[in-house]
Order: C-alpha cells, then sequence, then structure tokens
C-alpha cells in the first residue's frame, strides 16, 4: 500500500458528524442540500466528516450514488476538514473500489465494519481485514457496529489488528461504555490510535475513559453544541460540560420519535429539513416522518433549540423550511 503525504493524518479527534446523504429521489443526490449540510457543520466548527455510514444511510445507496456522494463531498470540503469514508459492504472488491474512490476524491482515511448478512467468525474477521487493508490506499479505521452488523471487533480481535500500521483506529457505536474502555485502553500499545465514541450522550464520559471525541449524529443539527462540549471536556469546565451534557440529552427525545431503528435518522433529516438545510427524504425502504412525527420533533427544536430555527442557513428558502410529508 502506498500512503502519500496527503493521506497522512494526524489523529483523528473532536467532533466528527456522520452526515446524512441529501436526497431527491430514491436514487439521486440532492447536490445542493449536501452543500449546505457540509457548509452548515463545517461553520460549526467540526473537526472533520464522516460520510456513507448508518446516518448516510450507506447500504441503502446504490455503488454509483456512493460513488457520487463521494466525489461531491470530498469537492465540496475542499481539504478544510478531513473526510472519512465509509466503505463497509457485503462484497470485498466493492469495498476496495470505493475505498479506491475516496482517495481519488482526497478522502484522508477510510472506514471499515464487520461485514454483514453473513456473520465472520473472529478468526474470519481477522483474515479479512488483513486481506483488505493490503488492497486500500488509504488508512483505514475500524468500525464496531455489533446492532446493525451482528458482530463485533471483539478486544482480542483489536488487539491484533493493531499490529498494522495502517490501521489508525476505532469507532466504537455498540453503546457498552466497558467495551469502549477497554479499547481505548489500546492506545497503550499504538498512541497514534483514535478511539471515536458513536452514541452521542456518552461523549463526555467516553472521552474521561481514553476516547478522542464523537461521531455524533445529532452534529449534523447541533454541531456548535458538540463542538464546545468536547472543548469544555478538554478544558476541564465540568461546569460548562454539565450544562452542554444536558442540551445534547435534550436533543436526544428526537431520537424518541417514532418505532423503528430508522427513527434516528428520520429524526435527524427531519431536523435539518425543518431548519432549511435539506429535504428529508429517506432511501428505500425508508419514508420521512408524517406530519404527526414532524409536529413533535418542531416542538422539540422549538422548547428546546430556537436558536437553530431562526438561524435558517444561506441558500435555502422558506419552502425548504416547511418541507416534508410523505413520500
Amino acid at each position: 500500500m502506498n500512503l502519500t503525504a496527503r493521506h497522512i493524518d494526524p489523529r483523528f479527534r473532536g467532533i466528527i458528524p456522520p452526515l446524512v446523504t441529501p436526497l431527491r429521489s430514491r436514487d439521486e443526490l440532492d447536490d445542493t442540500g449536501l452543500e449546505r449540510l457540509v457548509e452548515y457543520v463545517i461553520d460549526g466548527g467540526v473537526n472533520g466528516l464522516f460520510i456513507l455510514g448508518s446516518s448516510g444511510e450507506a447500504p441503502s445507496l446504490s455503488y454509483r450514488l456512493r460513488s457520487k456522494v463521494i466525489k461531491t463531498a470530498c469537492r465540496l470540503v475542499r481539504d478544510r476538514v478531513p473526510v472519512l469514508v465509509g466503505i463497509t459492504d457485503t462484497a470485498f472488491v466493492e469495498s476496495v473500489t470505493l475505498a479506491r474512490t475516496a482517495a481519488d476524491a482526497g478522502a484522508a482515511a477510510v472506514v471499515l465494519s464487520t461485514p454483514y448478512y453473513f456473520p465472520a467468525g473472529q478468526t474470519e474477521l481477522i483474515s479479512y481485514v488483513r486481506n483488505i487493508v493490503t488492497e486500500l490506499p488509504l488508512p483505514l479505521m475500524l468500525y464496531n457496529m455489533p446492532s446493525l452488523t451482528k458482530v463485533w471487533f471483539e478486544i482480542d480481535t483489536l488487539k491484533q489488528l493493531a499490529e498494522i500500521d495502517s490501521i489508525i483506529g476505532l469507532k466504537d457505536s455498540s453503546g457498552d461504555l466497558d467495551y469502549f474502555a477497554r479499547a481505548a485502553s489500546l492506545k497503550k500499545l499504538r498512541p497514534d490510535w483514535s478511539v471515536l465514541i458513536g452514541p452521542e450522550k456518552h461523549l463526555p464520559e467516553a472521552m474521561r475513559l481514553g476516547g478522542d471525541g464523537a461521531v455524533a449524529g445529532g452534529a449534523n443539527v447541533l454541531p456548535r453544541l458538540f463542538v464546545e462540549c468536547y472543548r469544555a471536556v478538554v478544558e476541564n469546565d465540568e461546569v460548562l460540560v454539565g450544562d452542554l451534557h444536558q442540551r445534547i440529552h435534550e436533543f436526544q427525545s428526537v431520537y424518541e420519535i417514532g418505532k423503528y431503528a430508522s427513527r434516528i435518522i428520520k429524526g435527524i433529516k427531519c431536523c435539518l429539513s425543518l431548519i432549511g438545510v435539506c429535504d428529508d427524504g429517506m432511501a428505500e425502504p425508508f419514508h420521512r416522518f408524517r406530519e404527526p412525527e414532524r409536529r413533535r420533533v418542531l416542538e422539540i427544536l422549538q422548547a428546546s433549540f430556537p436558536e437553530v430555527l431562526a438561524s435558517t442557513p444561506a441558500g435555502s428558502s422558506d419552502a425548504d423550511v416547511t418541507a416534508g410529508g410523505g413520500t
């Protein structure tokens, strides 16, 4: 693997939102919505962007569309922050192809979870990762997402994979803080590793356990809140951390609307629609929130985060702010 200087970054840390993918239709990117979203979160002070993760609905997108998302996002970012690209797939060669597209577009790293549908054993998983890194043109961050892939990167597996220089860390979305602490302790073996928390409500505690920040879905909507909370933890301002963490908890109520796992993505997209960043259309098989759910999201924003409703991003319209409804 040939990693040029352009692709070698210091440890990823801070707040890295897993961007949602704005859509015009089933298989068409909303380029304008993506541009507004990129500008919105960068203006909010985020430390990087993660595209084509779970929040980006990557498994539901065609390879053609995923390729376009990579190229468009990297072009819009213009190297202002590092871009991490999800390459998780059931097909080995498709993951490699996505990684090559990411490298050509100027991404900083790729992110890989355990293959899904056919669960892999840990010895198979180690072999799989060792094989794929030899074909990747970018550094690799592992992604522990057992609720969706049904397979963990077990700690002993991570210890073995930490021996591979081009593997640069872990994003853990398990929600198990004991596991997270043990994963973070691997930085004794790899001080250059980044260990990032997925469930954003755990941001302060995860950092106290040795984490480097969060891949926080809520940072799509409230980037400054999450950035300020991260900075307060770094600066040991416990009073401010408490205040900001309480606000993060208040935002979590958006994720409680609806019955299915897709409610988290729906909630984020609904918020972005209400504040005029992008439409809330979902990739099949999901649909956007209906009017009753949408009204509840609006009530939460009005009650706890009126400032985001008062600052419609540049380039959006009143129609964008009130868009939504059934698909």
